[in-house]
């Protein structure tokens, strides 16, 4: 197996070339480790090494807790000992030549994941021509949590210097700095919505992919405020960087998956602010002084982020939380009622029209259909609707794990994105037998639009709203534009933030 060599500026790194002559660098760092007098600070430049540093083996993971059960086997999250964890992976056709570079952001809430999730190899799109790269970035406490003596959105701070680091060496690999694509998923996709407006990650890239996560969840100065003390309290620390970094990692990450069970047991917003409504207690500060990671509000209409955007969700996006873990089957009326009032809407218009375009929904059904929308479709639609140049689609192929019942749900589109539908663990969230040919359709769709801005569909406007849809629950490998998919739902939600 060859083992080609790369000159960053850092130094010489060795990777490892595979299968279609696709070769891959791995941890290769972009920044400093964060601790020590690096912690809770700005990412600061890596050290340059001497001689040719080994790139073969992935790097590690930043600190974070497991997932709580079931999510633990469905999202496959692994951690990877050590301080070097600001890292990031390329996989390239080649080091000659000038291809579309893919930069992707992992999902988790803001407290979990990692670029090195087998479902993130990036082999599929070297092969078809692109150089693509996954990063780590700080979450929870670290990167995250708004203390005294430490810059707000610190995991935005290491995109971007993730994102410095592409234009300053992705040339080596054969990638071209100036046709840079980020793309994300979940939280990923929420950062993305931040770096569109962040004068930090102006000009570091020209297209985005938001999957799953649009530009409305973030929290005021206030609400991150409110968190941090709490959170201090809890601990029995003040909200201070020192106080946290004298905090050991096995108390610290415990406590961090204790606050979000708390916030979801108690979403009361008179503790806990916006975070009420989503339960991510670590999440981007909207109205931050750091300006180099500020996160703006939606851009007005007709904004121009000077980026070619294509975003959109998974038609049943809310069943992966509801499904796996039973609750779907105990949310009752009263239950169903009360979250359709506490996210805007009126339950006797509401949910009516929600049931009459689901025959036989339970309230369970319901819940996760409003929640779908509140969390997911309804910001990427405000987005689509604010910025030129914007393409939406929808991803609705429903899984049949869980008997079918888990449907199109969360993360279920990443897979057929990456063309990694053989990944370890796929089949838990999944199913059996995964179309090809939608993975086929799918990856080839987001390659092209990082090659030239096109998807292969017209873009979105207020008037036609053309939506890509990739599979359908009588169709699983289906693809095709429709226009404004279910308007009476969404023009339920006109005037609701």
């Amino acid at each position: 197996m060859d083992e080609p060599v790369c000159t960053t500026r850092q130094g010489d790194v060795r990777g490892l070339t595979g299968r279609d002559g696709v070769a891959v660098f791995r941890g290769i760092p972009y920044a400093a480790p964060p601790f020590g007098p690096h912690r809770f600070m700005a990412p600061q430049p890596p050290a340059a090494w001497g001689g040719i540093r080994d790139a073969t083996a992935f790097g590690p993971t930043v600190p974070k807790g497991p997932y709580v059960k079931p999510f633990d086997v469905l999202l496959p999250d692994p951690d990877i000992a050590g301080e070097d964890c600001l890292n990031l992976n390329v996989w390239t056709p080649g080091t000659a030549g000038d291809a579309p570079v893919m930069v992707w952001l992992h999902g988790g809430a803001f407290m979990n994941g990692s670029g090195s999730l087998p479902i993130y190899d990036g082999a599929a799109f070297a092969r078809d021509g692109v150089v693509c790269v996954t990063v780590n970035y700080r979450m929870g406490t670290d990167g995250y949590l708004s203390l005294d003596g430490a810059p707000d959105n610190r995991g935005v701070l290491d995109q971007i210097a993730a994102l410095a680091w592409v234009r300053d060496n992705i040339a080596a690999f054969g990638g071209d700095p100036g046709r840079v694509t980020v793309f994300g998923e979940s939280a990923g996709a929420m950062s993305i919505g931040v770096l569109l407006t962040a004068p930090g990650a102006q000009g570091l890239f020209h297209r985005a992919i938001l999957q799953s996560g649009a530009a409305h969840h973030t929290i005021g100065r206030d609400t991150a405020r409110k968190v941090a003390a709490h959170f201090a309290a809890r601990l029995g620390v003040e909200p201070t960087a020192a106080a946290f970094a004298a905090l050991p990692p096995d108390v610290l990450l415990p406590a961090q998956t204790a606050l979000r069970n708390e916030v979801t047991a108690n979403p009361d917003p008179a503790l806990w602010g916006e975070v009420a409504l989503n339960a991510m207690p670590f999440e981007p500060v909207a109205d931050t002084a750091s300006t180099a990671a500020r996160a703006d509000p939606v851009p007005g209409p007709g904004a121009d982020c000077a980026v070619d955007l294509l975003i959109g969700t998974t038609t049943e996006e809310y069943r992966l939380f509801t499904v796996p873990s039973g609750v779907i089957d105990h949310i009752g009326d009263t239950h169903l009622r009360a979250a359709v009032a506490r996210h805007g809407l009126d339950p006797d218009t509401a949910l009516p029209l929600y049931a009459a375009n689901r025959p036989g929904a339970t309230s369970g059904d319901l819940f996760s259909a409003v929640l779908t929308d509140w969390f997911f479709r309804i910001p990427a639609v405000r987005l689509a609707e604010s910025v030129p140049r914007a393409h939406v689609y929808e991803f609705g192929r429903r899984s049949t794990a869980f008997d079918g019942r888990l449907g199109a749900c969360h993360a279920s589109e990443i897979a057929f994105a990456f063309d990694n539908l053989d990944a370890p663990g796929e089949t838990m969230l999944l199913g059996e037998a995964p179309p090809q040919s939608l993975a086929d359709t799918m990856h080839a769709a987001w390659v092209s639009f990082a090659a030239t801005g096109d998807p292969g569909w017209s873009a979105y406007d207020t008037r036609d709203r053309t939506t890509m849809v990739f599979g359908t629950a009588d169709e699983p490998a289906h693809c095709g534009p429709i226009r404004d998919p279910r308007p009476d739902e969404r023009a339920l939600w006109d005037g609701v933030r």
